[in-house]
């Protein structure tokens, strides 16, 4: 038989173990968060440098008097049309390879499933609410 200290500190490490686990997994779910934010921003980034790019498009045949000016306008509107075009399709792709990640989690501990079932609408795999 164990003393009763040695007993204590046993059901204490195991208390330890079970929350460095939950705390792994919100760690986790947190650096998905992170990711899902970044690829956003990326996408803001983009589409605020393709408008810059059309509008100063815009404005070289507007308000140029010059032949090259219009030139340039007419190239740098095509050029933002697909810059904007590229950032859609390289945010829709990034957005699937992060959902296919999570769709892959497995949840580890009881109360994460039941938080990555009510955050993400997956069913979980024990058939909890």
């Amino acid at each position: 038989m164990l003393s009763p200290e040695k007993e204590k500190i046993k059901k204490l490490k195991k208390k330890l173990r079970i929350q460095e686990k939950k705390n792994a997994e919100i760690r986790d779910q947190m650096a998905t968060q992170r990711t899902v934010f970044a690829n956003e921003r990326t996408l803001m980034a983009y589409l605020r440098t393709a408008m810059t790019i059309s509008a100063g498009g815009f404005v070289a045949i507007k308000l140029s008097d010059d032949m090259y000016l219009e030139v340039i306008g007419i190239i740098l509107i095509p050029i933002g049309i697909i810059l904007a075009a590229y950032s859609f399709t390289r945010y829709r792709h990034k957005q699937k390879l992060i959902e296919g990640h999570n769709q892959d989690y497995r949840p580890t501990s009881h109360e994460h499933e039941r938080a990555h079932h009510n955050r993400y609408g997956s069913e979980s795999p024990d058939g909890l609410p």
